[in-house]
């Protein structure tokens, strides 16, 4: 007798076990997502012990936003971003380069890697403390800069536009080099090395295999890091929030937009925050999508490039 065998069909577990993943997705992200937008078409907000709202006012509430400093405080993310984003690109690629190139010889790579590594483990509450008190008017660093005679009298880090932006900018670079550093040596050691062996030969100079070779081979992970970059930027808030003591000072230079949400926040003011919400929302799509587009090699291998001038000079 043929006994018939029982399929046994495993294509539902797949389902089943990342079934949590989307429950919580739906719990937690989803629906307060929803519900941001929704409340950002309300007035809805708290005046003393009385509850205004929630009343649909249309689009009153991104109206205000604009009429408001949105715009100052979306130049100053802009600006501390930069600031900290350019140093940390740079260096990223030159470490990267210079640990992967196996003919400098490094000594001691893995401690190297493991140092500029370190200040990612640090809360970036901590990190800003730390700066806070290090450069302050009674720290160590204006009482270093006095012993040695550099300075009469003590710096007032924090009391200065260039100051306060400098340091905001600094923390930020510290913290995420070495992230930044650590994926672009992956990605550059994702090159096959017959590509660099067959430059040398070719007579390629280190600069020129560099810009050249290396820097579009890992257009990829340079997306990926200018995009996740750009989506911490405009959620930039711990680092200037202590530093500044939330008041973003001197003159609100460096006060953030998640800043700005979060004084909508603490005043109960939910409308106005989801109106926020979604501006930075729409402006995070926009940008990533500007980044992909500018990073993303369509013709890899140069054949959509060599048919278009077959056309031309079959046309002439």
């Amino acid at each position: 007798m043929n006994q018939k065998r029982k399929k046994i069909n495993y294509s539902k577990w797949g389902y089943i076990f990342i079934l949590p993943f989307f429950a919580a997705f739906f719990i937690f992200s989803f629906i307060p997502l929803v519900d941001t937008i929704r409340y950002s078409f309300y007035e809805y907000y708290r005046s003393g012990i009385k509850e205004i709202g929630p009343n649909f006012i249309g689009m009153d509430n991104y109206t205000s936003l604009l009429q408001s400093d949105m715009l100052k405080y979306a130049g100053n993310t802009l600006v501390l971003w930069v600031i900290g984003f350019i140093p940390q690109i740079v260096i990223a690629l030159l470490l990267a380069s210079w640990f992967v190139d196996a003919r400098l010889k490094i000594h001691a790579q893995q401690f190297f890697k493991v140092v500029i590594y370190l200040p990612n483990l640090i809360m970036a509450s901590a990190f800003a403390m730390l700066f806070f008190t290090l450069f302050s008017t009674n720290g160590p660093i204006n009482s270093i800069l006095m012993s040695m005679g550099l300075t009469d009298n003590a710096i007032d880090f924090m009391g200065s536009v260039f100051g306060t932006r400098s340091l905001v900018g600094l923390m930020n670079f510290l913290m995420w080099f070495g992230n930044t550093t650590i994926m672009l040596m992956a990605a550059i050691m994702g090159i096959s090395p017959d590509i660099f062996e067959a430059s040398e030969l070719d007579g390629c100079n280190s600069t020129q295999r560099f810009f050249y070779i290396t820097l579009p081979l890992i257009r990829p992970i340079l997306a990926y890091t200018l995009i996740t970059s750009i989506i911490g930027g405009l959620q930039m808030f711990d680092v200037p929030q202590i530093l500044t003591n939330g008041q973003g000072n001197p003159d609100r230079t460096s006060m953030t937009l998640i800043m700005f949400l979060n004084s909508h926040l603490k005043s109960k003011n939910y409308g106005m925050a989801g109106a926020l919400s979604v501006y930075l929302f729409i402006v995070s799509g926009i940008l990533c999508f500007i980044v992909y587009r500018m990073t993303n090699d369509n013709d890899p291998d140069g054949s959509k490039a060599a048919e278009k001038k077959s056309k031309k000079a079959g046309r002439r």
